[in-house]
């Protein structure tokens, strides 16, 4: 198998195939995906005197509100999820619907939640 079929496999992917997936090869090879980005959240080691301005944010959708079936919708439109998929992400609030986006697209997607009856936040 050649890295292109390996990599048309995965795009081909749902969203909760690679999740599963990820968590497969870490198990598999005592690895761990979210090591580097922690330490990337953390900050620089000078207390931060020197303040970035942030560039990626995570739309977190903490509560569907009372149009469920309006956000589960939405859900699906925005991260291209099945049904199944999207519903329980719903179910699992508070779950990150994107991470690591553009400043714009974060405000966008989280318009379009709040107006499908969501309460998200940006972090």
């Amino acid at each position: 198998m050649t890295k292109d079929e390996v990599i048309e496999f995965i795009a081909n992917m749902t969203v909760l195939e690679l999740s599963e997936l990820v968590k497969e090869l870490e198990d598999k090879f005592g690895v761990s995906a979210a090591a580097p980005v922690a330490m990337m959240a953390a900050g620089p080691a000078d207390g931060g005197a020197a303040a970035e301005e942030k560039t990626e944010f995570d739309v977190i959708l903490t509560a569907c509100g009372d149009k469920k079936i309006n956000v589960i919708k939405e859900i699906r439109a925005i991260t291209g999820l099945g049904l199944k998929e999207a519903k329980a992400l719903v179910d699992e609030a508070p779950k990150a619907v994107k991470e690591g986006i553009a400043k714009d697209e974060a405000e966008k997607v989280k318009a379009q939640l709040e107006e499908a009856g969501a309460q998200v936040e940006l972090k």
